[in-house]
């Protein structure tokens, strides 16, 4: 077993762990969830760190992916004051997921397809339906509506 952690990964880890707490916090709308997750994320690729070609996206389906089990229920911000992530909490976990990816990570419609393993029909299908829920909750109206 190795003593001391690779450097190309430690600095790898340190680059990418505050963005993708934040989003990960946003889809599953628990933070020890999030923190839980990622850390898994990450240890399981800290195994397979020499053997993986696209490290970003082998971390990014750990985190997301069980956001689209059916046993992924939990109500997401429970108890929460802040009108975003009521909005957020309102929009079904794929939903959310969809919407995340789109809009923080700022991902086509055909990489949240490829990392969630859903078709870029079905990405556009979330992504809409989630935007109008969302800009509801907020009290904007359907997208549709605007003159």
């Amino acid at each position: 077993m190795r003593d001391t952690v690779d450097p190309d990964f430690a600095s790898y880890v340190d680059a990418r762990q505050g963005r993708w707490l934040r989003t990960a916090y946003l889809v599953y709308g628990d933070l020890d969830r999030a923190e839980e997750l990622l850390l898994r994320a990450f240890t399981r690729l800290s195994l397979r760190w020499t053997k993986v070609d696209d490290p970003d996206a082998f971390v990014q389906r750990l985190i997301y992916q069980p956001a689209l089990r059916p046993w992924n229920r939990a109500k997401a911000f429970p108890d929460e004051e802040d009108e975003v992530k009521v909005a957020l909490g309102s929009l079904t976990p794929v939903q959310r997921t969809v919407f995340v990816l789109l809009h923080l990570e700022e991902l086509t419609e055909f990489e949240v397809g490829d990392l969630l393993g859903l078709s870029h029909q079905s990405v556009h299908t979330h992504a809409l339906s989630a935007f109008g829920q969302f800009r509801t909750a907020l009290g904007a109206g359907e997208w549709r509506d605007v003159p």
